[in-house]
């Protein structure tokens, strides 16, 4: 498995490359994290809860690893964060679902015009 600690530092030099080369783009991103971070309606348990299962979506290895510290840190128990992961599996297995059904119909709508 991975060194987590070490992805982490590495993606942090890497985003602060980045900001070297435009500081602007980074002050973004920072915006919107520390507005989400002001929510009144979600505890921050709750939010990070939802980050990681969004971050399984998008298969992002850097937001579980950030997601994952800060859910801890939050309190969330490993089994909080097992059901939020369960919420992603079932999602995702939704979308496919989804975008299988339209495949059929995609290989319908061409087979009927040849």
């Amino acid at each position: 498995m991975m060194d987590w600690n070490a992805y982490r530092d590495q993606i942090n030099a890497a985003v602060r490359g980045m900001s070297a080369a435009n500081p602007d783009l980074v002050r973004a991103y920072a915006g919107l994290s520390h507005a989400n971070a002001k929510s009144s309606h979600l505890d921050f348990k709750t939010r990070e809860l939802i980050a990681l299962a969004v971050a399984v979506s998008l298969r992002c290895d850097g937001c579980i690893n950030a997601h994952t510290e800060a859910a801890i840190k939050a309190g969330a128990s490993k089994e909080e964060i097992v059901d939020a992961l369960g919420v992603a599996i079932m999602v995702n297995a939704g979308a496919a679902m989804v975008y299988s059904a339209r495949t059929i119909d995609a290989y319908d709508a061409k087979s009927a015009g040849q």
